[in-house]
């Protein structure tokens, strides 16, 4: 409640504070000062002088950064509405963080540093600026905080210091991204009903959809029994983080386990003991391992799927090699795009699918945070803390206002969409991948050539914004699932000691590695599930497993 009523009163305060153009006398820190800059709930920020910020880019090799989104795109209309320039440091997004995380080491970090996922590695080396020290200054932010109630949300990335070091992108309500993408022509011609099946389907239940699919294509000379028909993205080398990425932690998390993406950290709760451990050894993870080996003992999922690049898993899936792959909101329209230019208009159709139960009926997704921005402690040390607060404004507008989100994803109203009737649409000539809205061969795409809709910028936001751009399609997906699915509750928050927290993150880099290890190992058939798990167990206690744990029980139960 006292952290409620200390929002309120500071989100009242940007509010009273709002100032002209430089020209009105605000308090900041009860010392009066003249600002040099617009800033404010629902306010464009705009600095009176040029300013110039550094910034890292994560540069996806699917929709590369090319010049003309400096020039004439997002952060030409990002300077011109602000009066800041993005000096970028682009790196590419599948070495973005172990290149990122050199320079933060080497203490030459740029200032804003976008697109992070974990910042346990930055907290302890004063790299990084504890920002919960200066949302006070941020009034997008906090508004948008206490309008939806994200207070508890927050508290599961503070630390044991009470501060939290990543800007999080925000949602309403969680977002469902990752999906299955089928070819529901050939599942229909197989006689596999999905839509009949998958409210209450289990992975067993896919397999066997996939089995009969098979059995189909191998009838009509469209595969051979050798060949798999699942091969899916996001899960190699490239994106996968030698972890099995998306589709093991799809899979994981309808076992109440935490797998592929999410395995980091790799502890949970379990609410029934009121304790924590470590689920990658417990009998939910060996069903799910044992689940997902069945995928690969029956010829279905490639095993390939999880050194191959996504390049590949793409190709496979648009020319007819493969009938299931997971894709993602920004993904579909291309996905679809990619099997019509091989295979013709009219000679397939796709649906998405709901996501099969394992033990439970939880989501992948449980949480309204998503990925967000550090700020580098160089920033405050050569600014200052005036021009320090000025650029947290400036973050504040590009990453929590309204006005910056609808920039950034759609471009500018009259020169690349319209409003008609309350619903944002692309003026004709125009298209965006990264939008999921497609046209003719000839269209621009607002992404590609000027930057619009990628994903540095528009992540988490209130639901109105967020889905504005959603195909028919993916309104459905999202129904369905939330129709046959259930919301897994948040974990409590645990808060490690900081003189703890270097050497739980080194057990932890440890334990990680050995599960994904052994993981893989275990569903691509190099290890025996039954023979070589107390193999496994004992190598994840040597990895100080049972450390790990003792430490978030220790900090939990205080």
């Amino acid at each position: 409640m006292a952290k409620k009523i200390l929002c309120a009163l500071l989100a009242v305060l940007m509010l009273v504070s709002i100032a002209a153009c430089g020209k009105e006398e605000v308090v900041v820190d009860d010392t009066p000062k003249e600002l040099d800059y617009t800033f404010g709930l629902n306010e464009t920020f705009r600095s009176n002088e040029p300013v110039t910020y550094t910034m890292y880019f994560s540069d996806a090799s699917w929709y590369p950064m090319v010049e003309t989104w400096q020039t004439e795109g997002v952060f030409k209309k990002i300077e011109e509405m602000t009066n800041v320039t993005l000096d970028l440091t682009s790196y590419d997004s599948g070495d973005y963080t172990n290149k990122i995380t050199l320079d933060i080491n080497a203490g030459s970090s740029k200032y804003i540093i976008p697109k992070v996922y974990d910042e346990s590695a930055f907290v302890d080396g004063g790299a990084i600026v504890p920002v919960s020290d200066y949302v006070q200054y941020m009034p997008n932010y906090t508004g948008f905080v206490e309008e939806f109630g994200l207070q508890s949300d927050l508290e599961t990335i503070t630390r044991a210091d009470g501060k939290y070091y990543r800007l999080p992108g925000m949602h309403e309500a969680p977002f469902i991204n990752y999906a299955f993408i089928i070819r529901k022509d050939l599942f229909d011609a197989a006689g596999v009903d999905v839509a009949a099946l998958e409210a209450n389907w289990t992975w067993e239940d896919l397999l066997v959809a996939l089995q009969t699919v098979k059995a189909y294509m191998v009838e009509n000379n469209l595969c051979k029994e050798k060949d798999y028909i699942w091969s899916d993205l996001w899960s190699g080398a490239e994106s996968g983080q030698n972890s099995g990425g998306n589709l093991l932690k799809i899979m994981a998390s309808t076992y109440n386990v935490k797998s592929g993406w999410a395995v980091s950290p790799p502890i949970s709760y379990d609410a029934d003991k009121d304790e924590w451990n470590v689920g990658a050894v417990t009998d939910d993870y060996k069903e799910y391992l044992t689940m997902a080996r069945k995928f690969v003992e029956a010829g279905i999922l490639d095993p390939e799927t999880f050194t191959q690049d996504d390049t590949t898993a793409h190709n496979k899936f648009y020319n007819g090699q493969t009938v299931i792959m997971s894709t993602n909101q920004s993904q579909y329209l291309t996905d679809v795009n990619g099997v019509k230019e091989i295979l013709g208009e009219g000679n397939f159709e796709i649906s998405h699918i709901v996501t099969p139960m394992g033990t439970t009926k939880y989501i992948s997704e449980n949480t309204r945070l998503e990925n967000g921005v550090m700020i580098a402690q160089n920033a405050l040390d050569e600014l200052g803390e005036d021009g320090f607060i000025k650029m947290m404004r400036f973050v504040d507008w590009l990453w929590y206002s309204d006005e910056a989100y609808t920039l950034t994803k759609w471009g500018v109203e009259g020169e690349h969409y319209n409003i008609v009737d309350g619903q944002k649409t692309l003026l004709p000539g125009f298209k965006c991948g990264g939008l999921g809205i497609g046209g003719a061969e000839e269209d621009v795409d607002i992404r590609l050539q000027w930057g619009y809709a990628c994903g540095n910028f528009f992540y988490g936001h209130r639901a109105s914004l967020r889905d504005d751009n959603l195909l028919p399609a993916i309104q459905d997906i999202g129904a369905r699932t939330v129709a046959n699915r259930e919301i897994k509750p948040l974990d409590p928050t645990v808060i490690i000691p900081d003189d703890e927290v270097e050497m739980v993150n080194l057990w932890q880099t440890s334990l990680v590695d050995t599960i994904n290890t052994w993981t893989l190992n275990f569903i691509t058939g190099q290890k025996d599930i039954e023979a070589d798990w107390d193999a496994y167990v004992a190598e994840c206690e040597a990895a100080n497993m049972q450390n790990y744990i003792d430490s978030y029980n220790s900090a939990y139960k205080g």
